[in-house]
């Protein structure tokens, strides 16, 4: 037996210091916390020819997917797979999170090597987080000072809109194709030519879980976090033919559903590092020029209004975006009314999210025969 001792003895003494089996949990190690102790945002980046999924840790952007394998080897946790595409991703959260927050927690010390999947946000190319989502729901004249903007002073329509109720009356919603609108942060807006390009910024708010008949009371459990979206709108001018007689008032297909009118990122903040209720406060530029000023406290219809109307009428899925209206400041509201021009650059800026660039070009001519 004391010769057994000294053999194993002479083994461990002659094994180098760095091929040593690192402490595991379990083996007097800490256990590593899987609780939302360190917060962090999503985000859908292209890195290295590839597209992934990231979490966004203080100035960190970590691939998931190498961060994961990563913590699974070095802090001895057990493996789990996580998916690669943001909608999924969402769908998943209730079993993958609690990984999400040990990958966080582990690399909050940016002293801790994440090599080779971790890198500088200004080095990637930041996409639209969700691509693409089944639903993008809009609402329309949330805010009473945006509302009565929008309206002669006056009239009707913004007496109506400066008294709305959320407890009395509905919100309205319009739809924009999620596959034919949403583009990147910082993918040019062609501009068609002889319309009126205005700039509307709005707090995204990203479905958690499907939701049908939900009361506002429970209208938070559904949501599963936040971004941002601009709401490109086309308020008319030259080049198209007039509404047909049958109906009155603007074309909001026309108006709210052009092609890529639905720039949306950079990232998602998950609701449990936001505030509950969501009070987000939103700047819109144009060229570095505030034109808009505004806080979501200020909507007429809140999240657990929203949330309640629109899963009275339709399903919403994990992914799905409620855009939740514009705050005043748009160009369309202004004396005289100012829109957009080619070379213009909006950007959208909310606190605790980050901001949302759309520069402004011309579209390319059409090609001749």
């Amino acid at each position: 037996m004391r010769r057994l001792s000294l053999f194993l003895l002479a083994i461990l003494l002659s094994t180098p210091l760095g091929a040593q089996r690192a402490p595991r949990q379990g083996s007097g190690q800490a256990a590593l916390s899987s609780k939302p102790d360190t917060p962090f945002k999503l985000a859908t980046f292209e890195a290295l020819g590839k597209t992934r999924v990231g979490l966004l840790v203080g100035d960190r952007l970590l691939d998931i997917a190498g961060a994961n394998a990563a913590v699974t080897q070095r802090a001895g946790v057990p493996a789990m797979r996580i998916p690669t595409e943001m909608r999924e991703l969402i769908e998943a959260y209730p079993r993958v999170s609690p990984r999400l927050y040990q990958v966080a927690n582990y690399f909050k010390d940016p002293k801790v090597d994440a090599a080779p999947f971790a890198f500088e946000v200004s080095k990637v190319a930041i996409k639209a987080p969700i691509k693409y989502p089944y639903n993008l729901l809009a609402a329309a004249a949330n805010y009473k000072l945006h509302a009565g903007e929008m309206f002669p002073p006056g009239s009707p329509q913004q007496k109506a809109a400066l008294e709305a109720d959320q407890d009395k009356e509905d919100p309205v919603f319009f739809a924009k194709s999620p596959r034919s609108c949403i583009i990147d942060p910082d993918e040019p807006y062609s501009m068609p030519p002889g319309r009126n390009i205005d700039w509307e910024g709005e707090l995204a708010i990203i479905v958690g879980k499907p939701a049908f008949n939900v009361t506002e009371a429970q209208a938070h459990d559904y949501v599963f976090g936040y971004s941002v979206m601009y709401d490109l709108s086309d308020r008319g001018g030259r080049g198209r033919r007039p509404l047909t007689g049958m109906f009155g008032g603007p074309n909001w297909f026309a108006g709210k559903s052009t092609d890529k009118c639905a720039p949306f990122g950079p990232f998602i903040v998950p609701k449990e590092f936001a505030p509950n209720p969501p009070h987000f406060h939103i700047v819109t530029k144009v060229n570095g020029v505030v034109k808009q000023d505004g806080n979501t406290a200020n909507w007429i219809w809140d999240e657990a209004h929203m949330v309640r109307y629109l899963t009275s009428i339709l399903t919403l899925y994990p992914g799905d975006v409620i855009s939740s209206g514009t705050p005043d400041g748009v160009g369309a509201g202004r004396k005289p009314p100012e829109f957009l021009k080619p070379g213009d650059v909006v950007t959208i800026e909310i606190d605790g999210i980050g901001m949302l660039r759309t520069p402004m070009r011309a579209a390319a001519a059409p090609a001749t025969p």
